[in-house]
């Protein structure tokens, strides 16, 4: 047995890369991170101990969009520091006309669970929420998904 050191990078595939490239290289500086790979068809950020990319999808691909229940991913959350920094999101999320799927809410996944679920231009979904101290590893915390993922 190992244990691991956190999440290296998640890297996704998306159609109309031009208008999710440029959704992506407004959302992650805001996020912190810092780009780090500039390609024709493939984006890397890296900051906060995390590193996403973003890359054009296959042209067979190319007319479709994120469809959160199938094989593969279902979405991605992005850890914020405080509460504060989850509504900050939201607003900025609401100046680059992100679609929201909630604003800033109360969670049941853990202690203090509190996040904003959005979508890229292709229907990816992304999160980003906020756990105050350990969240389920709290001695007590009792996590049990609901089943319900949205």
């Amino acid at each position: 047995m190992i244990q691991i050191n956190g999440v290296a990078h998640t890297n996704i595939a998306v159609s109309n890369w031009e208008i999710c490239r440029k959704f992506y290289d407004q959302l992650l500086p805001f996020l912190g991170m810092e780009r780090m790979f500039n390609g024709v068809d493939f984006i890397y950020y890296v900051g906060g101990r995390t590193a996403f990319g973003v890359g054009r999808c296959h042209p067979d691909y190319e007319k479709e969009r994120f469809v959160q229940d199938r094989v593969g991913l279902h979405h991605h959350c992005f850890r914020a520091r405080t509460r504060e920094d989850v509504n900050k999101v939201y607003t900025y999320l609401t100046d680059i006309d992100a679609k929201i799927v909630h604003g800033p809410e109360d969670g049941g996944w853990a202690p203090g669970y509190y996040s904003v679920l959005f979508e890229d231009p292709v229907g990816t979904r992304l999160e980003v929420n906020f756990v105050p101290g350990k969240g389920v590893l709290a001695k007590g915390a009792g996590f049990e998904p609901s089943g319900d993922y949205t």
